[in-house]
């Protein structure tokens, strides 16, 4: 088995994909008006519109509505992207903050209110554990 993605579900998919090119620095591939991805070395961040749910199931997923999950994507510098970020992600969580496990970790949370980490291991064991 292998992870490919995680797919967000929006009600303004413009909107959702400029932040994350924005922020990821990554352009994003559209397949129509109502799916694009961003592709990153590991996985990809897939971001559809609310009509693309139905095809799923119906009711299966409503945007904006994320309370459980957590984004996360491994930078080089979480202290540098944060000074790249100021001004333009406007909910910062936790500014860079090193944390129990080893990572020095930036939390935001994107315009839809899902939480975002972006994060750098620091300590000999997380650097290991990243092939860092």
């Amino acid at each position: 088995m292998e992870f490919v993605s995680v797919r967000m579900i929006t009600a303004d998919v413009a909107r959702l994909v400029a932040f994350y090119e924005r922020a990821l620095g990554v352009p994003a591939t559209w397949a129509t008006e109502e799916f694009a991805e961003l592709r990153t070395p590991g996985a990809a961040l897939a971001i559809a519109g609310t009509g693309t749910a139905p095809l799923f199931a119906p009711d299966s997923a409503r945007p904006a509505t994320n309370h459980s999950v957590i984004v996360e994507f491994l930078v080089d510098d979480v202290d540098r992207v944060h000074q790249d970020l100021t001004g333009f992600v406007s909910d910062v969580v936790a500014g860079p903050t090193t944390m129990p496990w080893g990572n020095r970790s930036l939390l935001f949370r994107d315009p839809d209110g899902t939480l975002v980490n972006f994060f750098t291991p620091v300590t000999p064991a997380a650097l290991q554990k990243y092939g860092r």
